[in-house]
């Protein structure tokens, strides 16, 4: 069922409602962002209404911000101006029509495309970020990226490292804040989120295979490891097939899986988290001259690795739950720079060798690696009935 989100500025003259907080990233195209305004027109004092849709990374801790560095850049900013409106007005979203019904002559309808050019605002110096340019807006198409936060430490105060979206509305003379600061009880916010969901069409799983020759030994080990397909739903199982040939005298112990999370922060620094979000261990042992073939079920979750700072998470809304980051989707047209935060994950499967004659200056492990996707499934449709029961509370 439709829910409507609604934030009121502390003046009461403005009134957000949006119908949804989540915009979709289909790759080829983004959802437009479609709300609705209530102004109260006899409490602006002859001032301008103005929505705005902001990008933004932020990088450090904003209480540090008092010593005059600023860890909040601006990706992305546009501004349309509710009042008095200029412009031609788009048609109106069903989304709209059930809002305006619901907020009465007051509203006033407003949709961002973030499909068309876009405006970057660029860092105000150049320190870190060698190839950006000061203090200037550019009008380029680029691909913004989805919302994404790094796991604070519970010491960590503030807003996580990440990328997040807000729509705010404020009471003001001119668009820019530069010169004149909004006031709080003038201002209205709600931050919303722009994610990507699994592709319909799913590719092949990926497949590798290697042979282990030791110096001790004349002929080797062969290891092969597959899924049947490259794409798996956040919380559910993996299935991982393993087969070994084991030609030598030597013994495997043990298998492990371990899944890794990689994030390469890019937008303002050069960082790289690695992070292991599952590590298990399965004492099925290969014997000498033997062959070995099994299915493992492996599920990495983010209740499991809830102290891990620097781990890459899903955009998160106040205390609603959120899961691993869901992998990044690269396009080769892509500035990939501008994604801030850039998540991938790997899978290891290596089998644990057991001690030769000479221990470990003649064995080692065996590790096979195979990429991993990531993403949550695309949800229902929302309904005309939906809208209907919108409208209607």
């Amino acid at each position: 069922m439709a829910k409507v989100y609604k934030k009121t500025s502390g003046n009461g003259s403005l009134c957000l409602y949006l119908g949804r907080r989540d915009f979709v990233d289909h790759v080829e195209h983004v959802d437009p962002i479609d709300g609705v305004l209530k102004i109260d027109p006899s409490a602006l004092n002859g001032k301008k209404v103005w929505i705005q849709l902001a990008c933004a990374f932020h990088y450090g801790r904003e209480d540090l911000d008092v010593i005059g560095v600023s860890f909040r850049k601006d990706i992305w900013i546009k501004r349309i101006q509710m009042h008095p409106f200029e412009g031609t007005k788009p048609p109106n979203t069903p989304m709209q029509d059930a809002l305006l019904k619901k907020v009465g002559d007051q509203g006033h309808p407003f949709t961002f495309d973030v499909n068309s050019h876009l405006c970057i605002r660029y860092c105000e110096n150049n320190q870190g970020c060698p190839s950006l340019v000061s203090s200037v807006l550019s009008q380029i198409p680029v691909h913004l990226p989805c919302s994404v936060s790094l796991q604070p430490a519970p010491e960590d105060a503030g807003k996580p490292c990440g990328v997040d979206y807000e729509v705010k509305a404020y009471i003001a003379n001119e668009e820019d804040e530069t010169d004149e600061k909004a006031v709080k009880k003038d201002t209205c916010r709600l931050i919303i989120r722009k994610i990507q969901y699994a592709p319909s069409e799913l590719a092949a799983g990926p497949k590798t295979d290697l042979n282990k020759q030791f110096i001790t030994a004349d002929k080797p080990i062969h290891v092969e490891a597959s899924m049947e397909k490259e794409l798996y739903y956040h919380g559910d199982p993996i299935p991982i097939k393993v087969k070994v040939n084991n030609e030598t005298s030597k013994v495997v112990k043990k298998i492990k899986i371990s899944i890794h999370q990689i994030t390469d922060v890019l937008l303002y620094s050069a960082d790289k988290y690695h992070k292991c979000v599952l590590n298990e261990e399965f004492a099925d042992q290969i014997n000498a001259n033997s062959t070995f073939e099994k299915e493992y079920r492996v599920t990495p979750l983010l209740a499991n690795n809830k102290e891990k700072r620097g781990l890459s998470l899903d955009g998160k809304l106040k205390d609603e739950d959120t899961n691993l980051a869901s992998s990044t989707i690269l396009l080769p047209n892509m500035d990939k720079q501008i994604q801030g935060l850039v998540v991938s994950y790997k899978i290891r499967v290596t089998l644990i060798m057991g001690g030769g004659l000479l221990g470990s200056l003649t064995l080692s492990d065996i590790t096979a690696e195979l990429p991993l996707i990531l993403m949550s499934p695309k949800p229902a449709e929302v309904t005309d009935i939906d809208l209907e029961r919108l409208y209607s509370q």
